[in-house]
């Protein structure tokens, strides 16, 4: 999801304040953009089944058979190293003077906007019609973090369930994300530590100054939605029309914290780093545990460049999309939520702080199951200081039942899966000391536990969430340029 850890914090991206009102709708029907938006709702709905999520190198080679094929459009280059020394690439997509930079992986466990984007240089390749039209120049990068997409690739191919999800998952801590490792600076709280990686994507947006760009992530379970800095009723009715095209449903419950703005069913505000810190201070929970920087979209806004953020689950649920009342307070929703999330925090630590002495292998695992706990345990503590408020007596709704529950879930199934990994590396490399061996069998039983205790929904097909994601870039690029004219 877009948020540092993914379980209800959300991306620390630049909020917009620039949103056209019926002018520009009329306008964008006068000049076509309701013909273009129907080919676009076309174009989602005709990517081709998909058995699996591609990897670093079959990513990488299927954008370089791209641009061999198409010598006088498109064009690999390369655009920085990540940490660990791989190559970064680039895909520049030749269309009309204004310039959109598509980016995946910005989360390594979101696999889905590297299909997206190979898609979206093929459309654009096939269809110099459709580039004409669009007026633009696209900058489409396959996979920004390939270190961390490679810890990933255990589970992007075979039967996607939640164990073999869990137990190979991994998200950088928020530290190590190239999402939000963008420099931050807001009351004392200072962020520099940037990424090779979001130097590379730093320096790709200096270059270009785009009019767009679009970050591609997606979450677990529920429904479809967005976040954008500039919108218009249009826009809002095409990014809510796509996915139920496709038979799936939208998240039309909370936001991914409560000070977000939802502007259209399933579609939100961008908001500031400087939000979430001052409502961290709102609710009394220190803002320097926040360990991570600012944002790609905090950092494009400087070029005035607008921002899209898809998010499309695995897994789909109509309660995601239900406003039914239950017989149930937000209240007690909230404090349950909390009270499971604390229960899980004083299960990881408690097995952690067993076998912390012991390790050796400061792993990619260990160091974000050590960065999560604390994020986990102060979304508890806001969900209980919000219980306490006036106004959430009212009875809860199903789409807010929901997120409380597979929120827990996802935190138990990533953040366990993690410390698992962590555990078994420390055994793999001959350090299975009785403390770690014991903490390993421990954690293998509770994670037992919890994936029995899980629901597990059917998984939606791969192509249906790249449809998604294409038209959602496609529909916002012809929102902008359709204002722009």
């Amino acid at each position: 999801m877009g948020g540092i850890w993914g379980f209800g914090v959300t991306a620390l991206i630049q909020q917009g304040t620039w949103r056209p009102g019926p002018p520009f709708d009329d306008a964008c029907g006068r000049r076509g953009g309701n013909r273009v938006f129907a080919q676009i709702s076309r174009l989602a709905a005709e990517v081709p089944p998909t058995a699996d999520f591609a990897g670093v190198d079959r990513l990488y080679a299927q954008t370089g058979e791209l641009a061999r094929a198409h010598p006088g459009t498109a064009v690999v280059r390369r655009i920085g190293t990540s940490r660990l020394g791989e190559p970064l690439w680039c895909l520049t997509v030749q269309g009309g003077p204004e310039q959109v930079v598509v980016v995946a992986a910005v989360h390594p466990n979101e696999p889905v906007g590297g299909l997206s984007s190979v898609r979206l240089a093929r459309v654009l390749l096939a269809d110099a019609g459709l580039r004409e039209e669009l007026g633009c120049t696209w900058h489409i990068v396959p996979c920004i973090d390939p270190d961390g997409t490679r810890l990933n690739e255990p589970w992007f191919t075979g039967p996607m369930t939640l164990e073999s999800y869990g137990r190979s998952f991994y998200r950088p801590a928020p530290d190590e994300q190239v999402e939000w490792s963008f420099p931050l600076s807001y009351q004392g709280i200072f962020f520099d530590r940037v990424l090779p990686e979001t130097v590379a994507l730093m320096r790709l947006i200096d270059e270009t100054k785009p009019m767009l760009l679009c970050s591609l992530h997606n979450g677990e379970y529920g429904g479809v939605f967005y976040y954008l800095s500039r919108t218009t009723r249009a826009l809002d009715a095409q990014l809510a029309a796509l996915p139920v095209g496709l038979g799936l449903p939208l998240h039309t419950g909370e936001a991914e914290a409560p000070f977000i703005e939802q502007i259209a069913p399933a579609v939100f505000r961008n908001f500031t780093a400087e939000q979430e810190l001052d409502f961290m201070l709102e609710l009394g929970l220190d803002p320097a545990r926040r360990t991570a920087g600012a944002s790609s979209g905090a950092y494009a806004a400087r070029y005035g460049t607008a921002y899209l953020a898809t998010e499309v689950p695995y897994w789909a649920d109509a309660r995601a999309d239900d406003h039914a009342p239950i017989e149930m307070s937000y209240a007690t929703v909230l404090a349950k939520r909390g009270e499971c999330a604390h229960g899980t925090v004083d299960r990881l630590s408690g097995i952690l702080g067993s076998v912390r002495a012991e390790l050796t292998v400061r792993t990619p695992f260990l160091r974000a199951t050590e960065a999560f706990l604390p994020y986990l345990a102060d979304a508890a503590e806001a969900d209980l200081a919000r219980a306490e408020r006036p106004g959430t007596e009212r009875p809860a709704v199903v789409a807010e039942r929901f997120h409380s529950i597979s929120g827990v879930q996802s935190a138990r199934i990533r953040l366990g899966g993690m410390l698992l990994r962590a555990l078994a590396a420390e055994i793999a490399v001959g350090h299975g000391t009785p403390a770690v061996r014991a903490g390993h069998g421990r954690l293998t039983e509770t994670y037992a536990g919890w994936l029995a205790e899980a629901e597990m929904p059917q998984p939606i097909p791969l192509a249906k969430l790249a449809g998604v994601q294409l038209g959602a870039i496609l529909s916002t690029a012809v929102a902008i340029r359709y204002a722009a004219r």
